[in-house]
């Protein structure tokens, strides 16, 4: 990695893939080309995709499930879950009539396949890419696999530009240096990124507060913020289980110790995006996360549950809008 800090290293500033500190002091300035953002706009709800991998029944399957409650759906691509080839990916998911956003890492690839991908989705009119380094993979996943790493996160951001690909990228508030993380933002925008999506933090007051402080630095794309979703234990610890991600402890307690803890949890993601929703600058949210320890069917359809009533409330100044008619039918009534 050259452009770094990447977005896991741990709160007390440790290396998540060797013993020692990051190996970056702070953010590297993007010295490549500058690419122009392309105009793009965020989805209201982007929702995370998990099938049984290689199975293009599931894929088309959970496509279904999840439709109704997104604007696109964001492809992960795992260091211990490999699935089909991105471009076929893409392919399926556009036929099963979603949008796909897919993840584009740097682990498995080299910059000549990476390329090829790109042009690949280019090809079959899939728009968006999320642009990764990528996590390392385990010591104990495909031993006798190696680790490419030719490019970072920034580089594949500026080949994907250079394709005429809408680049997205991650970037993680509470990760250190975290005073610097929106300066690394906007250093992804000038390598080319059109789109951002930013991982969970626990409180929606901090995800305030980066976007003011990244607007301050220069940011001007679009941010997508993320909405944990999580019904039972297994699919909390998932997600506080990765380096640079936070959920709300107390949030968290309520929703597993709750009588119905699946109703509770889809409250909670609702009310979490509403509330990011109504942060200045934040155009979208990603309903994140595995959902439910049950299988990847039943936790579609609870994301698409939570998409649905995100989508159904509207954006914060539909609501307002919408209590506002009321009042003055009250009145009225009155």
């Amino acid at each position: 990695m050259e452009f770094g800090p990447c977005g896991g290293v741990r709160p007390d500033g440790q290396c998540e893939m060797r013993p020692g500190a990051c190996a970056f002091d702070g953010v590297v300035a993007w010295s490549g080309h500058q690419h122009a953002a392309r105009p793009a706009r965020a989805p209201l709800v982007l929702t995370d995709f998990s099938c049984t991998p290689f199975d293009r029944q599931d894929v088309a399957a959970t496509a279904a499930v999840l439709a109704p409650g997104c604007d696109a759906v964001l492809v992960g691509e795992h260091q211990n879950k490999p699935d089909f080839p991105p471009t076929l990916m893409g392919s399926l998911l556009l036929d099963a009539g979603v949008t796909p956003w897919i993840t584009l890492s740097c682990r498995d690839r080299n910059r000549v396949v990476l390329e090829q991908e790109l042009r690949g989705l280019r090809s079959i009119n899939v728009e968006t890419v999320l642009c990764v380094t990528g996590d390392g993979r385990g010591y104990d996943v495909r031993p006798d696999v190696t680790q490419t790493f030719d490019l970072d996160g920034p580089r594949l951001v500026s080949l994907a530009a250079s394709t005429g690909v809408v680049a997205a990228v991650p970037e993680t508030p509470t990760a250190p240096p975290v005073a610097a993380r929106p300066a690394r933002l906007v250093e992804k925008q000038r390598a080319g990124a059109s789109l951002a999506v930013l991982n969970h933090v626990p409180r929606p007051e901090m995800v305030a507060d980066f976007v003011t402080a990244a607007r301050a630095a220069g940011l001007a794309i679009p941010v997508i913020a993320a909405v944990a979703v999580f019904t039972d234990s297994v699919s909390a610890a998932v997600l506080q289980g990765l380096p640079g991600l936070e959920l709300d402890q107390a949030m968290t307690e309520r929703v597993l110790g709750a009588p119905d803890p699946v109703s509770a949890g889809i409250e909670a993601a609702v009310a979490e995006a509403c509330a990011l929703l109504s942060i200045e600058g934040v155009e979208g949210v990603n309903v994140s996360g595995l959902a439910s320890a049950s299988g990847g069917r039943i936790g579609a359809e609870i994301k698409a549950e939570v998409g649905r009533r995100i989508r159904g409330e509207g954006a914060p100044m539909t609501r307002a809008a919408d209590d506002a008619e009321r009042s003055d039918e009250e009145k009225g009534r009155r």
